[in-house]
């Protein structure tokens, strides 16, 4: 059973990535362009316009896989800023402050950092091609060479 998800385990870090990038990127646009039941953010006004542009242009880098370690470590980033700045102030506890979204992406995002983007990304792709050889551009980056832990 172990080996199963253990194969698995690339594709469905893809998929996390997806979701997150997709569902992130869609929170910007929301707050960007007054869509999606947003309200738009006013052009220009820190922080709310320019999270928004992050949003947006960051989820949809994660969500293809393109460049997603930087593109995550910057949404990271810019959720811990929401989290500390504008809802922590207001309660302890994320569940008493409304900074669960805020700190869920914080921590997803993280987690891309450091595992990188799945087997199915864009970047996948393109450093293979520029390689020249798919062998040689896989194995370098592949996630999934680590042990399997047996509990």
């Amino acid at each position: 059973m172990l080996i199963r998800l253990n194969q698995a385990q690339p594709y469905v870090l893809s998929l996390f990535r997806f979701v997150v990038g997709l569902l992130f990127a869609f929170h910007g646009a929301a707050s960007l362009f007054g869509v999606l039941g947003g309200n738009q953010a006013e052009t220009g006004a820190w922080p709310g316009w320019y999270a928004a542009l992050i949003q947006l242009v960051c989820g949809s880098l994660v969500a293809l896989g393109l460049g997603t370690r930087a593109a995550a470590f910057l949404a990271s980033g810019s959720m811990a800023y929401a989290y500390f700045k504008v809802h922590q102030p207001e309660a302890f506890l994320p569940l008493q402050n409304g900074g669960e979204p805020s700190a869920m992406f914080c921590w997803a995002f993280l987690l891309l950092v450091f595992t990188g983007p799945g087997a199915l990304a864009l970047d996948r792709f393109f450093g293979s091609r520029s390689t020249g050889t798919a062998d040689t551009a896989g194995d370098a980056t592949r996630q999934d060479k680590a042990p399997a832990v047996s509990v």
